[in-house]
């Protein structure tokens, strides 16, 4: 008997008829997901609250301790209609880092134009306080791990954006990134798969958006500021962890 085969156009049709299904449930993801995404009109009202809430509102008013460090000053900003806490620390005969932090605000909080609120914010403050223009170059990316032992043992995989920014006066190493519980990135798109796949075991991911701004010298490369960047990345992100994440749900860094 001879073998019945299909023609190899039927083939292709075939090929192509999968390859369509498939794109068309992308597309129903895409459309789906991303529009609530800028929206926020999405079913997180159906699900339960974000665990730790009430602790992440305290770091608005008090900051976050940062071990071997001082808290010189801390105090509440209004930045892009944003609480941002606003804290200068200090170590031995280091000069002063100011530290930046805005936690998550409501279950339908979600991280989006922070960066360029930040940006805005120190373009008025040069303009206003220094008679200059803000101005940024040498973007890279600084990848480091924070380890915690208390309430129980964890690590966080952050990758942070760190660039070189001046004011007319000052030259500063100016490090962002959103931290969760079990990882960072500066592109609020990570948060938001994070998120996603933590819902579906009816469970949340809690964030706060994280800046630094580390005196160097004048016009200095910015490679010179990554070993300090990347110490008190890890003591930001540990100190995180260990406070106003502890207990919250979480999610990878993938």
């Amino acid at each position: 008997m001879k073998s019945f085969s299909l023609p190899q156009s039927m083939n292709k049709w075939s090929l192509l008829s999968r390859i369509a299904v498939v794109g068309f449930l992308l597309v129903l993801v895409v459309f789906g997901a991303v529009p609530s995404y800028w929206t926020g009109n999405w079913s997180w009202a159906k699900l339960p609250p974000v665990a730790n809430l009430k602790q992440l509102k305290v770091i608005r008013n008090e900051g976050l301790e940062i071990p071997g460090w001082q808290t010189l000053e801390q105090a509440t900003l209004n930045i892009g209609g944003n609480e941002w806490s606003f804290q200068t620390i200090k170590q031995d005969n280091q000069k002063p880092v100011r530290l930046l932090l805005l936690p998550q605000n409501g279950p339908k909080s979600q991280p989006q134009v922070e960066w360029a609120d930040i940006n805005g914010f120190f373009q008025t403050y040069a303009k206003r306080q220094t008679n200059g223009e803000w101005k940024t170059d040498s973007y890279t990316k600084l990848l480091f791990t924070a380890e915690t032992s208390e309430p129980t043992a964890s690590t966080a995989q952050v990758r942070a954006r760190l660039f070189r920014a001046w004011n007319g006066r000052q030259t500063f190493a100016m490090m962002q990134w959103y931290a969760w519980p079990e990882g960072g990135n500066p592109v609020p798109g990570h948060w938001f798969w994070t998120d996603q796949l933590a819902q579906l075991h009816r469970t949340r991911v809690p964030w706060v958006a994280v800046c630094l701004q580390i005196p160097i010298e004048p016009l200095g490369k910015i490679e010179e500021s990554k070993p300090l960047a990347t110490s008190l990345g890890k003591l930001i992100q540990s100190a995180l962890m260990t406070g106003s994440f502890a207990q919250a749900p979480s999610g990878s860094n993938e």
